[in-house]
């Protein structure tokens, strides 16, 4: 159930603090927010927080189209008789420096870092608050907080992107900052998840929707598998604690049955926190605006704009149960068991189940107030699984044991249909095994793309899907950042844009 009620009410003026240059924090007038006169309590250094968070859930990000364009370009998912053309150009790669999702994507991203920037780079002000108004403890938490999210947005740009402009916190330089290399973005996230993963509190001392020490350490292991630095990656993944697989697989994407023991970081979403902003927050994340479009928008009977692929639903083994939690077929129950499917209630022969109300209603109601999980356990296992196989002098058995504890709890037994890897498999068998299971574990999770281009497999797997080698690895930087940025031209763009 949801726990932190007030994670995103936020002080009005602390929405302010969006795109502002260090003039907008400056001004002379005694009712705009500066750093001088905002930073004098607890509360308000939480509340300036607490606005680093509102961007993950914007229409441009988790609010709804992190789910088109990610599940769109790994051919998880594909058109269901809803899929609007602004939707459609990620499953086909007709996207371009001037489509707005991407730009909305860019700004989102930004936006986040300036409100968590705000913190950070006003640290010696909030130091100076006295212990009686704010313990020394509770700063570093909030500045641990404050990182956490700094490198959230920085690895949503960084991954789609590459090369982009480094804003570190010192507002005593320009806004518009030119591009750096990707390896500098990469160091500050490391740096900030380090400083982030020693001074959060643990998953079972923090309120539930704030970031915790476990999704840090998660997290960091995640940027240093992307890395290849495999031994870093495991030493970090290891330190989490108090983590494992919910034994229903289904719990992990039902609002009831959020914040479990297997979920590590997710982006909170209350419908009880107000939604009436929910259609003016692209970007700004403010206001109320605590519902995703997610369910609506891939709703079988609803919007219809979304059906879990032919390649996806084949990649199932026969008896692996994720199937008939990731999908909706006929013959299925839903509406607390008071509906039934019918095959013309499926636009391609069946819908997505993971993230529906469909389970106790009989329709989608446009907002929904499902979590997205952006880090559950059985990724980090399966990740744990890539660094022990990929080490130097790595161990196949254990990172099969891994595996299995993700299989078994699909369902898969020793020697039955559905079954157990074999502790003898190779390097290779293992990491085949590995990229199988990563696509039926977490299908329409917003990671099976990454994955693709990580592992350089995506001229392959997309081939025939428009995606074009040496160009789609990464998107245009936006037309309305090039004509903005003095310091970003035309020269920055990257290849194939």
């Amino acid at each position: 159930m949801k726990k932190y009620k007030i994670l995103f009410l936020f002080l009005t003026g602390v929405f302010a603090i969006n795109s502002c240059s260090t003039n907008d924090l400056e001004l002379s007038d005694p009712t705009q927010i500066t750093p001088e006169t905002y930073f004098a309590n607890e509360a308000q250094v939480q509340a300036a927080v607490n606005a680093a968070y509102a961007n993950l859930q914007t229409i441009a990000l988790y609010g709804r189209m992190m789910w088109f364009m990610n599940d769109n370009m790994s051919q998880e998912a594909m058109e269901a008789g809803g899929m609007e053309p602004n939707k459609a150009v990620f499953l086909y790669f007709t996207f371009n420096s001037t489509t707005n999702w991407i730009s909305d994507y860019w700004d989102s991203c930004y936006r986040g870092i300036n409100k968590a920037n705000f913190v950070i780079g006003n640290a010696s002000i909030i130091d100076a608050i006295p212990e009686s108004k704010l313990s020394n403890a509770t700063k570093l938490k909030f500045y641990a907080e404050a990182r956490f999210l700094r490198a959230q947005y920085y690895w949503l740009l960084v991954n789609k992107f590459g090369d982009i402009p480094l804003r570190n916190g010192d507002f005593t330089q320009p806004e518009g900052k030119p591009i750096s290399p990707k390896a500098d973005v990469i160091k500050l996230i490391i740096e900030d998840l380090e400083y982030a993963s020693t001074n959060l509190l643990e998953k079972g001392n923090e309120d539930a929707g704030r970031a915790n020490k476990g999704a840090a350490q998660a997290f960091l292991g995640k940027v240093f598998l992307y890395e290849k630095r495999y031994e870093e990656a495991l030493v970090s993944f290891e330190k989490m604690k108090g983590y494992d697989l919910e034994p229903n697989y289904l719990d992990n994407f039902l609002e009831e049955t959020e914040h479990g023991i297997e979920s590590v970081w997710e982006v909170q979403y209350d419908l009880t926190l107000g939604t009436s902003a929910k259609w003016n927050s692209n970007v700004q994340g403010q206001g109320q605006n605590h519902a995703t479009f997610r369910s609506q928008d891939y709703g079988c009977i609803d919007w219809s704009g979304s059906a879990p692929s032919d390649d996806l639903v084949n990649s199932f083994e026969v008896g692996d149960n994720r199937l008939n939690y990731t999908c909706y077929f006929a013959g299925d129950t839903y509406n607390n068991g008071n509906s039934t499917f019918e095959a013309s209630n499926f636009f391609v022969g069946r819908g997505w189940r993971k993230y529906q109300n469909y389970y106790k209603q009989p329709n989608e109601v446009q907002e929904s107030g499902i979590n997205a999980k952006v880090i559950r356990y059985a990724d980090v296992l399966l990740m744990m699984a890539e660094c022990e196989n990929e080490r130097p002098g790595g161990s196949q058995a254990t990172a099969v044991g891994l595996i299995n504890r993700v299989r078994a709890r699909a369902g898969a037994t020793e020697g039955g249909v559905f079954p157990l890897l074999s502790t003898t498999l190779s390097k290779e068998q293992v990491f085949e095994a590995i990229v199988h299971e990563r696509k039926v574990e977490l299908a329409g999770e917003q990671v099976r793309f990454d994955d693709l281009i990580r592992w350089d497999r995506a001229a392959t797997f997309l081939a025939g899907t428009g995606f074009q080698v040496g160009k789609n690895e990464l998107w245009p930087i936006p037309t309305a950042e090039i004509s903005s940025n003095p310091n970003v031209t035309s020269a920055d763009q990257n290849p194939g844009w």
